[in-house]
């Protein structure tokens, strides 16, 4: 127990989908305190992560960039990709364990919520046990999309699905076939295979595609407006839920 008291604080902050605007005033007073901040990019990258809190960087601050040794250059399930990501997540907690070990407090930076698809959570969960760690829920990148989109999203008893392109053909549409509302995240180089089963279902015709939903260039269409299969890492998929609508 004396070695968490005298230890530093992981705090691991939500930021919001993209807009500096909804972040709340808990993760602005986190950050605004925290002797170092640490926030994940993609190699050769600007952070996004800092890009949205950096009007809220204490000055002087000491910054700890996290850079993925690779992101979308190979598919996710091929055994180079898992080894490299969890290498680099274990030399991350071990740089914040580091900082923590020192007695001063980590402010790690997350888009949307931490707890939700979050790379937070392969740094907390190496280290919860290590240290004291506390969450500050940031508002989801899907929460962002609904109200970007002025989308009612679930009616009455709808039930919600949350399903990552990157599955599989036929599991991506077992989990689609049921669903009042679904929110379909991770599209990058899965968006054929999303088109094929969204078509497939009957519900290419009330979806609707969210493209950096909140920020400043952000689009907002129709998914049978979307003539090209490329899509960015801040892009999802809404099917609204039908419900008791009024």
């Amino acid at each position: 127990m004396n070695g968490l008291q005298n230890s530093g604080v992981l705090y691991g902050v939500g930021l919001g989908p993209g807009d500096p605007e909804l972040v709340t005033m808990k993760a602005v007073r986190l950050i605004g305190a925290a002797p170092v901040v640490a926030y994940f990019a993609k190699q050769g990258r600007e952070s996004h992560a800092r890009r949205i809190a950096r009007d809220y960087l204490r000055p002087g601050c000491e910054e700890m960039p996290l850079a993925y040794p690779m992101t979308t250059e190979r598919p996710f399930y091929q055994p180079e990709y898992i080894d490299a990501l969890r290498g680099f997540y274990v030399e991350s907690a071990e740089r914040v364990a580091a900082i923590l070990a020192q007695g001063r407090d980590v402010a790690l930076l997350c888009e949307g919520d931490p707890m939700l698809y979050g790379s937070f959570m392969h740094i907390f969960i190496r280290l919860k046990d290590r240290f004291r760690a506390e969450i500050c829920a940031g508002v989801s990148g899907m929460s962002g999309c609904f109200a970007a989109a002025m989308q009612p999203m679930t009616w009455g008893d709808d039930v919600l699905t949350v399903a990552p392109a990157t599955l599989d053909e036929e599991a991506l549409a077992e989990r689609l076939a049921g669903a009042d509302a679904a929110v379909i995240m991770k599209l990058g180089g899965n968006f054929p295979k999303l088109r094929r089963v969204l078509i497939r279902l009957g519900l290419a015709e009330r979806a609707i595609y969210v493209e950096r939903g909140t920020m400043a260039d952000q689009k907002i269409m129709p998914f049978t407006e979307k003539g090209d299969d490329s899509a960015p890492y801040f892009s999802m998929v809404l099917c609204p839920g039908a419900g008791r609508r009024p």
